[in-house]
C-alpha cells in the first residue's frame, strides 16, 4: 500500500517541510526549506502545497501529518503544531509528533554508543537530551534521557553527573556531543573536551546538527507503524522551558530577548544600609524567613554576605559561613521580579568564588525536599546529596520538614 507523510519542522529559525512517499516499496523524500524565523506561519502551507504539486500528490492522498514537537522556539513550535492539526482535522488524518532533539540525533551518522544533543535555547541556556544508538549498524536512536534545560556554564557539570549515572547503571561506551549549540556556544566544546566523570569514557565532538523535516518524516514513518500517532486534538508542542512568555515589565528588565533594555546588576558586599531591604525581600520569598537581626548577626560574625543591586535596589542576596573544611551557604534569595534571568546563578557563583578564595574545597547547603524547583536548580549546577537533616525546617501547622544536605566539590573545577 502506498504511503505519503508530510512533515513540518520549525523548532529553529529554519522553516522546513518534507514529503516522504513510499510507492511500491520505494521511498522518496522531497524537501523545501526557508531560512527566516518570522515567516514560518506564512510560508509553511504554501511550501507544503508546492511539494504536493511537485510530487503529483493530492492532499487526500496523504496518510499522516508529522511535525517537530520541540523543544525549540515557542512561536515556531506552535505554528508547526497548529498547521499539522488543521490539516489533519480537515483530512481526517492522524498526527505524528516527533521530538525535535530525536530528529537531530538521527541526523548524525557515526558509530557512537550514546549521543547527546545540545541545542541552543537562547538566554545562555541549552536544551539537552541523550539517546542510545542501536548496535546493529542501522543508525537508529532511542531515548536515553528526556530533554531538559541546562545553563551553558553548567553543561559540563550536567554531563559529568549524567555520565556517572550511566556508568553506575551499566550504560557504558563512547559518547558523542552534537547540536547547534556547539557553534552558538563554543565554550561548550572547551568544557566537554576535558570533562567526563570516569576519565576513560571516549568522547567525540560531533557536528552542529539540527532537526530537519526529512528527519521528522523518516522517524514519523516508524512511529506510525508503532502506533505512536495521535488524534489532531491531542497533538501538542513539547515545551521544556517553563517560561514561554514575558510581561512588559519583564521585557523592560531585559528578559525575553530584549538586550537593548537590559539593566545592569552589580554584586557588592552586604552592608548595614542594605539590611532593611534584605530582610524585606527575605520575608517576601520565604515561609519562615530570617529576621533583620539574623542578617545583622551574620555581618557581626564576619560571614561573607553579598547583595545584587539593580538600579541601586536590592534584587537578591546570599550569605556564606566559612568553616574549617567547607563553606556553608546559609541563605540565598532573588526578588520574584528578577527571577529566571540568571541572577540566582550569579549569586551562587559568588558563593562558590568565596569558598575558593578561602581555600575551601566544597560548598554545602540545605534545601527543603518539597522545594522541587530549588532542588533541580542546585542539582543542575553540580550539587549532590550527602545527607539528610531530620526535622530541620519549621513547617505549617507546627510540623517540621527534613532538609536535604547538598554539596558541590570545588577543588575539581567543574566537578
Amino acid at each position: 500500500m502506498d504511503q505519503h507523510i508530510i512533515a513540518f519542522e520549525t523548532s529553529s529559525r529554519i522553516c522546513d517541510v518534507a514529503l516522504l512517499s513510499v510507492v511500491q516499496g520505494q521511498e522518496r523524500v522531497l524537501v523545501l526549506s526557508h531560512d527566516e524565523t518570522s515567516e514560518h506561519a506564512e510560508r509553511l502551507l504554501p511550501m507544503a502545497d508546492q511539494l504536493l504539486v511537485q510530487a503529483g500528490i493530492r492532499r487526500t492522498d496523504l496518510s499522516a501529518i508529522a511535525f517537530g514537537q520541540g523543544p525549540g522556539g515557542f512561536t515556531g513550535l506552535r505554528v508547526a503544531c497548529g498547521v499539522a492539526q488543521g490539516m489533519a482535522f480537515a483530512l481526517n488524518l492522524p498526527v505524528v509528533p516527533v521530538p525535535s532533539l530525536l530528529a537531530a540525533a538521527s541526523c548524525e551518522k557515526h558509530n557512537d554508543v550514546i549521543r547527546v544533543v545540545v541545542q541552543d535555547a537562547r538566554m545562555h541556556e541549552v536544551y539537552v537530551a541523550a539517546f542510545r544508538v542501536a548496535s546493529d549498524g542501522s543508525g537508529a536512536v532511542s531515548p536515553l534521557l528526556d530533554a531538559c534545560l541546562v545553563g551553558v556554564d553548567d553543561f559540563s557539570v550536567w554531563l559529568g553527573q549524567t555520565a556517572r549515572r550511566w556508568q553506575a547503571s551499566g550504560q557504558s561506551g563512547s559518547v558523542a556531543i552534537v547540536g547547534d549549540a556547539l557553534v552558538a556556544y563554543p565554550g561548550v566544546v572547551a568544557q566537554t573536551q576535558i570533562m567526563l566523570a570516569d576519565g576513560s569514557r571516549p568522547l567525540r565532538m560531533g557536528g552542529p546538527v539540527r532537526a530537519t523535516a526529512e528527519g521528522v518524516a523518516r522517524l514519523a514513518r516508524g512511529l506510525l507503524v508503532d502506533g505512536a500517532a495521535v488524534a489532531p486534538s491531542a497533538a501538542a508542542p513539547l515545551y521544556v522551558r517553563d517560561k514561554v512568555a514575558f510581561t512588559t515589565h519583564e521585557r523592560a528588565q531585559g528578559q525575553g530577548g530584549n538586550p537593548k533594555a537590559q539593566v545592569a546588576i552589580t554584586i557588592v558586599a552586604m552592608a548595614r544600609e542594605h539590611l532593611d531591604a534584605v530582610a524585606g525581600l527575605e520575608a517576601r520569598v520565604q515561609s519562615h524567613p530570617w529576621t533583620r537581626g539574623n542578617f545583622a548577626d551574620a555581618l557581626d560574625a564576619g560571614y561573607s554576605a553579598w547583595v545584587a543591586l539593580r538600579e541601586g535596589q536590592v534584587a537578591g542576596f546570599c550569605v556564606v559561613q566559612p568553616a574549617p573544611d567547607v563553606a556553608h551557604l546559609l541563605v540565598i534569595a532573588v526578588d520574584p521580579e528578577s527571577q529566571r534571568g540568571g541572577l540566582g546563578y550569579r549569586l551562587l557563583r559568588q558563593a562558590e568564588a568565596v569558598a575558593r578564595q578561602l581555600g575551601l574545597p566544597a560548598l554545602l547547603l540545605e534545601v527543603r525536599p518539597s522545594n522541587h524547583a530549588a532542588v533541580t536548580f542546585y542539582t543542575n549546577r553540580g550539587f549532590h546529596q550527602i545527607g539528610l537533616r531530620k526535622g530541620y525546617y519549621p513547617a505549617a501547622h507546627s510540623q517540621r520538614e527534613d532538609a536535604l544536605v547538598l554539596q558541590k566539590n570545588l577543588d575539581g573545577g567543574a566537578q
